[in-house]
């Protein structure tokens, strides 16, 4: 299943395997769910301003 939010609570309670970060339209990073901690705790501008 995909699901495209960008809402961490419905990924948090979901326990997603895969967690994808889009930046144009295209994958710039991959990880698990502790990505989603990390955009939480330090934010998302991050991968738009190095393009990660």
């Amino acid at each position: 299943m995909l699901i495209i939010t960008h809402n961490a609570a419905i990924l948090d309670a979901l326990n997603v395997d895969k967690v994808h970060i889009l930046v144009d339209g295209k994958i710039i990073k991959t990880g698990d769910a502790s990505l989603i901690k990390e955009i939480s705790r330090d934010g998302f501008a991050q991968f738009e301003e190095t393009g990660a």
